[in-house]
């Protein structure tokens, strides 16, 4: 027995058995309650929550319901560790533009936009989250209130800009956030809508073209 299963053994009480085993069941729940999130996650993105069962995500998860309700009471529980994946990933990849580029210059607001696109192509979770957003009457749970966060970050960052003289004189970023979040958003969504969201990025490409305040400045670099 190695000195850390010794000294752990040695806390036990008195005649108690020493279980080994809690960690890997800690790790197959965790595994497990990924899985079902996955599914979950695809199920409703493909078909609404209002059509999505527990048996389907069970037979996506290849489990059972019993499996899947020990994790989960119910299925706007599921909605609402789904939605938050979403908005955590949206984050992530909110952060990466800033991590790699400089605030007070539009090329990262057009790099922001462009990964936000690719998001919105490549991860079910962000497929899930905008559509349970959508469906949110339908669901009897309170989830996050959408698009603040990423407005906040484009205002912030537009105000940089601008501040940088990096924007024409008498710009008004909160306004250009307000109008380039719901043409980014609107543009995945008529993308979703006619093509499955197959022509995403060329969409989202062409609202970077059209704001005249973006264009010509996103190849900026020091």
């Amino acid at each position: 027995m190695s000195n850390e299963h010794s000294t752990q053994a040695a806390q036990l009480p008195a005649g108690a058995p020493f279980d080994d085993t809690s960690h890997l069941k800690q790790q197959r729940a965790i595994r497990t309650r990924s899985t079902i999130l996955h599914a979950a996650a695809e199920a409703f993105a493909q078909d609404g929550f209002p059509q999505v069962t527990i048996k389907d995500i069970a037979d996506r998860a290849e489990m059972t319901k019993g499996a899947v309700y020990f994790h989960f009471a119910n299925k706007e529980l599921l909605a609402v560790a789904v939605t938050d994946e979403f908005y955590r990933r949206m984050q992530k990849v909110i952060d990466g533009a800033l991590e790699t580029g400089d605030p007070s210059l539009p090329s990262t607001v057009v790099d922001m936009m462009r990964r936000l696109a690719h998001a919105f192509h490549d991860d079910t979770f962000v497929h899930a989250g905008a559509r349970l957003q959508i469906e949110q009457p339908y669901i009897k749970a309170k989830l996050p209130i959408p698009y603040v966060g990423t407005l906040a970050v484009l205002t912030e960052l537009l105000e940089r800009c601008s501040e940088a003289g990096r924007l024409p004189t008498g710009s008004n970023p909160a306004a250009l956030a307000r109008a380039l979040g719901a043409a980014v958003f609107g543009a995945q969504h008529m993308s979703w809508v006619l093509n499955d969201r197959e022509d995403v990025l060329e969409r989202v490409e062409e609202v970077v073209e059209a704001f005249i305040p973006l264009h010509g400045q996103h190849s900026v670099t020091h």
